[in-house]
């Protein structure tokens, strides 16, 4: 994975125009907020503290692009330093990272980590025959057949919400296929769930973890958006939504399980803000791309467009905040995806599952490519730097004001 971590490869393809937040772990110091050059990475701590506090600003691209602050490291050594940088010491490949030296973080911090789910036609179409299978993926594609014929292609032109979703809605009940996923991509609410606690994401190149008990899992290519506590979008990034479809599967009460496992969120790898040349219009009109390539030689290509999100994503964000529900720190929001992959691995009819040793990469030209490997949630270092380590960091640094 190592090879992939290069700026070349991480950094948006139009970087040098691009404001880039990231967040580096120095040694002896603690998490440092920086602006992410092509060749250096700018330490911000004097102009915020936290992703969280600079996201409060009125216009934190304007404001970032005018600081000078200080050189931290070169981008290059940092990304590279950081491949497989939570493995822990027994791991193959500890020793490609070197702990007395930077590496990159998930570029947020105090936020919450929000998600909405079921935001695509083809990903709801996903869900649903998890539910009917019973988290089952050998009886998938029989039941996969079924839900296609009873929609007839209807689903992907109907707007959440609007009559025509009702009326089909109510003809998917007749029929017998009534689901819970129905009623949140078709209805007027969205789904809108916790998908890790603050603190708790990984960054580019650390280990995603799959709960070892899963024999049936996937990445979520997704795009993430950063939300400052007034609910206003500042920024967009990437992000994997590691889920366990067997788990889901088996009852939609145990989404807590199936999404929020060690490691099971990566977010990254910068944070993009919003200015004249990047805006919400961009992310809207976003392509993704997936790739998962895994040592057994298996090879996993997918794309996916915001384009055909069901629902804007500025609704997601009213959905998610307003007089209902407040965010003091902000939140990041994933979107959805319109990825699920069903490739078989493993035999005809198993459909799509990870392997420990996974490379997974989630691109999009805008934001730059988001890598990481995966492994087992107990078989990665444990997540313990919290809230509380990161007050206390900052306070002995003298930033807390």
């Amino acid at each position: 994975m190592r090879e992939l971590l290069t700026p070349q490869h991480v950094l948006p393809f139009d970087h040098r125009r691009a404001v880039l937040i990231g967040r580096v772990l120095v040694p002896g110091v603690g998490p440092t907020l920086v602006q992410v050059r092509d060749d250096s990475l700018v330490d911000l701590s004097e102009l915020a503290a936290t992703c969280s506090e600079l996201l409060e600003r009125d216009y934190p691209a304007g404001d970032v692009r005018k600081f000078v602050g200080p050189r931290l490291a070169d981008t290059a050594s940092v990304l590279a330093n950081t491949a497989h940088c939570n493995a822990l010491p027994d791991h193959p490949q500890a020793a490609a990272h070197d702990r007395n030296k930077p590496w990159f973080l998930a570029p947020v911090d105090l936020q919450a980590i929000k998600a909405a789910g079921v935001t695509f036609a083809d990903s709801l179409l996903e869900r649903v025959i998890e539910e009917q299978t019973g988290g089952d993926p050998a009886r998938a594609e029989s039941v996969r057949a079924t839900v296609h014929a009873a929609l007839g292609g209807q689903l992907g032109s109907v707007r959440p919400g609007s009559p025509e979703a009702l009326q089909l809605r109510a003809k998917l009940t007749e029929l017998g296929l009534w689901s819970q996923y129905l009623e949140v991509g078709l209805g007027p609410e969205a789904e809108v769930f916790t998908k890790a606690q603050p603190l708790s994401a990984v960054g580019v190149g650390a280990q995603v973890g799959v709960h070892p008990a899963s024999q049936w899992n996937n990445p979520e290519p997704e795009v993430v958006l950063a939300v400052n506590s007034r609910g206003l979008v500042k920024g967009a990034t990437l992000g994997n939504d590691v889920n366990l479809r067997d788990v889901e599967g088996r009852s939609a009460l145990l989404l807590g399980r199936a999404k929020d496992n060690n490691a099971s969120c990566a977010i990254g790898p910068f944070i993009r803000l919003f200015d004249p040349d990047f805006s919400i219009h961009d992310v809207r009109a976003m392509d993704l791309t997936l790739q998962v390539n895994g040592e057994d030689g298996f090879e996993l290509q997918g794309k996916s467009t915001m384009r055909r999100i069901s629902r804007d994503p500025l609704d997601l964000v009213f959905q998610t905040y307003g007089d209902h529900h407040q965010y003091p720190d902000g939140f990041m929001l994933f979107m959805g995806t319109l990825f699920a992959p069903t490739q078989d691995r493993g035999g005809a009819g198993k459909g799509f599952t990870h392997a420990v040793g996974d490379t997974v990469q989630i691109g999009t030209p805008q934001l730059g490519t988001l890598v990481n490997s995966v492994n087992s949630t107990d078989r990665i270092a444990p997540w313990t730097y919290g809230a509380r380590a990161l007050m206390r960091d900052l306070g002995r640094r003298g930033l807390i004001r």
